[in-house]
């Protein structure tokens, strides 16, 4: 397979491997990782002779693991070592095919989580005699949603088995996964989340409607035999196809919304060199090892860092060169600036649209064209702006719909003059806003007669006595109570617990009937409403009423 050199990643876990230690080995893309597993395992398999399925690796994507099976049949054209690919989105007939792979005991299981789990449901899949687990692309299989698929499948397997994590980056949660996992493993780290020295990364700025003629004209001043296209958004995948072919270009696309065997075809002719360009979304990113590739595009700019570094790693891999090419426009700023941190690199921003006539490119750190996700702006949706200029309808200072402040400048925080309450006196009158918006004024108005009412009732006039009645499900409330002598017991009736509380009229209750004995100044009160239960009545003396 015209292995000559073995490299750093190679040379350093290979032989770790074969001593049979657990093994967490992070390296750039495009290094080799695979050959570094496969090598040493084919080796122990070859000499072992096992009559079971001695090695299960996982991958996160089903291109990985066609490509992995690819491999170990290169690998193994002298070895007598049998592997499967394990993986969903094919023909009924594939089902059947990996149903008897697993049920006879193939050497090497490549599977993706989620179709492994499938099988091993129906009964017929038994790892009872595993001897080596690999996780490749672990942190993508994180980012894909597998962690608990994973642990599900490693619970069912022997405790005594050698695992070996390959990842490109080390996020804190491969850490975590790795303590549930590996048994006191060695560790390799080389060059983690940097591209390749040989790519040539280049930033140009423009909107969405120029990405087209920009990518048209750099194509025409660059020897592209075969280009990459990466899009986060499997929704623009055929829009950009249809708007190559009609440049004459030959592209086709690739998502997760084509049948695996259409995807194996399109990949296929693209290896053969039939396709001069292929418009993919991220399937293609993590570890598809497609020779001379000379360029990868990003249409966009990926949503993660991390997937930066794997989209361009698809070009100058085993030490050659390539260019990778960035569109950026106004809402994707933020994210250059977290790859930009991640690579620990300042990367140099071109902006040419203007000079060829495509019109003025976006300027770093302005965002003049809100999209239809966009809070906080000036396109309808509310935000501080919106709230501003009074075109939104959630902002909180959506100055418009209290009588618009034009002059207001932005980031003025102060309150307004007439939200700034002058100290009253108490005899003198304060103004109320009429219907026609002027202001009249009220005599001897007290401007905190409202909190007076409701938190300062001041003293009960002489003879008027609170009754409190317990009710099932309610609050503890005071109801009025008429008296014999003509006079009613002040309070409020016994509600439900509402948002709005409401005061009650007094119960006319005629005397005699149905009265029930009060306290000892001989005022006679009629009996509670039928659901009271108990009344109590916070005087000297305590007594119940039916």
């Amino acid at each position: 397979m015209n292995y000559k050199q073995a490299t750093p990643i190679q040379e350093q876990a290979i032989p770790l491997i074969q001593e049979g230690k657990d093994l967490i080995a992070c390296a750039q893309t495009g290094t080799g990782k695979t050959a570094a597993f496969l090598i040493p395992l084919l080796d122990k398999i070859a000499h072992a002779e096992h009559d079971h399925t001695s090695t299960l690796v996982l991958v996160p994507t089903r291109e990985l693991a066609k490509q992995i099976d690819d491999q170990v049949e290169g690998f193994s054209y002298f070895v007598s070592a049998t592997s499967i690919a394990i993986y969903g989105g094919g023909k009924g007939d594939d089902w059947d095919k990996q149903r008897k792979a697993l049920e006879t005991g193939a050497d090497i299981i490549i599977a993706t989580p989620g179709r492994l789990i499938a099988h091993m449901q129906m009964g017929y899949v038994n790892f009872d005699k595993l001897n080596y687990l690999v996780l490749d692309e672990a942190d993508k299989m994180l980012d894909m949603g597998f962690s608990d698929d994973i642990l599900k499948i490693v619970a069912t397997l022997p405790k005594e088995r050698q695992t070996l994590l390959f990842s490109a980056t080390m996020p804190p949660k491969i850490r975590t996964l790795a303590s549930q996992l590996l048994t006191s493993p060695e560790e390799i780290r080389l060059s983690v989340s940097k591209p390749a020295a040989g790519i040539d990364q280049q930033i140009y700025l423009a909107k969405d409607h120029q990405k087209l003629p920009l990518l048209e004209h750099l194509m025409g001043t660059m020897d592209v035999k075969s280009m990459v296209l990466f899009t986060s958004r499997k929704s623009e995948v055929n829009a950009i196809v249809r708007a190559l072919a009609k440049r004459g270009y030959v592209a086709k696309g690739i998502s997760s919304d084509l049948e695996q065997e259409e995807r194996e075809v399109v990949l296929r002719e693209f290896k053969n060199k039939q396709l001069q360009i292929i418009v993919a979304t991220d399937v293609l990113s993590r570890g598809i090892d497609v020779d001379n590739i000379t360029h990868v595009v990003n249409y966009d700019v990926p949503r993660d860092a991390e997937d930066y570094v794997h989209r361009i790693g698809r070009t100058a891999r085993a030490a050659t060169t390539g260019t990778a090419i960035t569109f950026v426009n106004e809402a994707d700023m933020n994210k250059l600036g977290r790859i930009e941190k991640l690579i620990e690199r300042k990367l140099d921003r071109l902006s040419i649209t203007e000079e060829l006539g495509y019109g003025p490119g976006p300027v770093a750190g302005v965002r003049d064209e809100p999209g239809p996700f966009d809070r906080g702006r000036s396109n309808g949706r509310g935000g501080r702006e919106a709230g501003r200029n009074g075109r939104g309808n959630s902002g909180r200072h959506n100055d418009s719909s209290r009588g618009g402040r034009p002059d207001r400048p932005a980031g003025d925080r102060s309150p307004r003059p007439e939200m700034v309450a002058a100290p009253l006196a108490e005899d003198v009158p304060v103004p109320v806003e009429l219907a026609d918006g002027t202001a009249a004024p009220r005599a001897e108005r007290d401007p905190n007669r409202r909190n007076n009412r409701r938190r300062n009732r001041g003293p009960r006039p002489a003879g008027e006595q609170p009754v409190v009645v317990a009710t099932a499900g309610h609050e503890l409330n005071e109801i009025p109570l008429p008296a014999t002598d003509g006079q009613t017991v002040s309070g409020e009736a016994s509600k439900p617990k509402r948002k709005k509380r409401r005061k009650s009229r007094p119960k006319q209750v005629n005397a005699g009937e149905n009265p029930v004995e009060s306290a000892s100044d001989g005022v006679v009160a009629a009996k509670a409403e039928p659901e009271a239960a108990v009344t109590f009545a916070p005087i000297s003396t305590w007594r119940d009423i039916d």
